[in-house]
This record gives structure tokens, sequence and C-alpha cells, in this order.
């Protein structure tokens, strides 16, 4: 969690930041084996101007466990890439961000933020973990988890690597009991909620998904005889041009052009042939514009002729 800030003194302007004026101490060429280590640091420094305004020592102590000494010589090193906009506050004892900031080291990237976040929330990514240490008080709506036997998944993953056979039971919905199938893993997909694993199927001579969770009591079953490179709605890319639903409000329209990123009237999303079904349904295509309000729908399939032959010529049931 984030320290509480030390009142700032209105009598002490804070201090340009240089390498050369700041307590920092001179920074030193990080080693071959260091510099994994001193980038993922440098990269703190600068996530921490970003996103909450300030960095000390003392965030680099608690995030990385170095010692101060090196946690001075990093933000020296930081601070030799003359980023702007950063002060030092002598009362705080902290580097600030001001108004003029921009990161040196890369573009900030939100969708990283909000990802861990909600790595955060499924139990994956401790807080403590995160790039910053520090997160806001935040939420999301439940979605129930799809459990995957991690020995069944490690088999999975052999199989892709090793190009081998597995011989599984799988609970498919058209069957009343699991049946023993024998398939060969090339790929894992996941469809937004559940994840696959894209494999030929020996019963049906072709390329299919698995949902992982459906499958158990897997063994390895002999050399793969298919080739991966003949999986075609693997391969294909598909394209989804998507718009505002057209019997939105001129606001309503902006509003949703700029929730999806719409520019210039559409978006073009390119998918696998393979993941075509799950995306329509994960996005609403997989109905026609008038089958829901516009402001329910939000966006429709601009084409859908297209995309329909795409469906009938990936032909997986």
């Amino acid at each position: 969690m984030k320290r509480p800030t030390p009142p700032r003194s209105t009598a002490t302007a804070p201090a340009r930041a240089s390498p050369s004026l700041s307590p920092a101490s001179p920074p030193t060429p990080p080693s071959p084996a260091l510099r994994w280590g001193v980038e993922q640091r440098l990269a703190f420094v600068e996530e921490r101007l970003f996103w909450l305004g300030e960095v000390n020592r003392a965030d680099l102590v608690a995030r990385f466990g170095v010692s101060m000494s090196q946690a001075s010589g990093d933000i020296a090193r930081y601070l030799a890439r003359n980023p702007p906009g950063v002060a030092y506050d002598k009362s705080a004892k902290r580097y600030v961000a001001g108004p003029d900031f921009a990161p040196v080291l890369a573009p900030a990237d939100a969708g990283r933020f909000l990802g861990e976040l909600r790595l955060v929330e499924l139990g994956v990514l401790a807080a403590n973990d995160t790039m910053l240490g520090a997160l806001p008080p935040f939420a999301a709506a439940p979605v129930p988890q799809r459990p995957v036997d991690a020995v069944l998944l490690r088999a999975v993953l052999a199989a892709i690597r090793e190009r081998h056979a597995l011989e599984a039971l799988y609970q498919s919905m058209s069957r009343p009991s699991p049946m023993r199938r024998v398939i060969e893993p090339h790929a894992l997909a996941y469809d937004g909620f559940r994840w696959h694993a894209r494999a030929f199927d020996r019963e049906r001579q072709e390329f299919r998904d698995f949902v992982l969770g459906r499958l158990s009591k897997a063994a390895a079953a002999g050399p793969a005889g298919s080739d991966p490179r003949e999986d075609a709605n693997w391969h294909a890319i598909i394209e989804l041009v998507v718009a505002p639903h057209p019997k939105l409000t001129p606001a309503q329209a902006r509003a949703i052009a700029l929730d999806y990123g719409i520019h210039r009237g559409e978006l073009r999303i390119p998918v696998r042939r393979a993941l075509l079904f799950y995306a329509l349904k994960r996005l609403g295509l997989d109905v026609t514009p008038d089958a829901r309000p516009p402001h329910e729908q939000h966006i429709v399939l601009l084409n859908r002729a297209e995309v329909e032959a795409a469906l009938i010529a990936r032909g997986e049931t």
C-alpha cells in the first residue's frame, strides 16, 4: 500500500531534479547479470512517477528489497535519461512529477495497469507484486471461475511442446457420459470465458476445440500424426468491421466510439476463424442489429455477409 506523503512545506520550492544536484548517488553501469533487474527498477520509478506522481528510495527498497544506496543509484540512473517535469521535494524527500512529466522509457500503458487490477481481482497476482505495489480501491463484476486441472494442463502443454497425442476422457455437450478421445493438441485458445485446447481429433479426423475443464485422465498416446499448419481455421484471419449502432443518438454514438476506440466511423478487429463464433457471441454480434435495443447493442457488424461466409467455411459444430 502507498505510504502517506509527508506534508510539503510551502516555504521550500521543489528543486529541479538533476543527476548532479539530486541526493541520489551517481549511476554505475549495471553488469549483464543485473541488467534485467535494473531495467525493472527503472520502469518502476517511471510508473510511480506517472501513475502516483511521486517516488523515493524507500519505495524501491520496499518493492525490490534493494539497499538504500542501490535505490539511490537507480533513481540517479533514471534521472540521467532526462525525463521532463521531475522535481525533488526537499521537505517530503521525494521526487515528484509535474504536469509536464512524460515517460522516457516506454509510453504509459493504461491496459497494463487495468490488466494488473484484473489479475489481482482473480487472485492470480498479489497486490504487492504489481508494478506499482500500490493499488486504488476497485471491484469487478463476478465471473464464475472455469476450473482447469493443473496436471491435465501440464499434459496438454507437453503434448503441444513434444508433438505427441493425448488419450483422455472428454465430456461433450452431446453425450451423456465422458468418452475416450485421442487428440493431438497444437495450441491453447481463450474464448473470453473458457480455455480450450486446439487439437486434431482422431475420431472426427479434423481440427477442433476441446474445453480444458472437460478433459480428464490424460495420458500420452504416441507421436502426433497431424500437421498444425493444416489447421486452416486456426491460421485464417477474419476482420470484424464494427461501428456504433446507427440508431444511437449522435451523443450516444460518440460515447460508444470513445468506449471502443472507434476512429473514422469504424473499427477493424482481427480474429482467427477458429475463434470467430466465440468473438461474435462475446461482442453481441451473433444476432442482427434489430434483435436488441440500440442502447443495449451498442455496435453493429458492417461486413456481416463476409463474416457469415467465414462461419460457414469454418464448418466446425
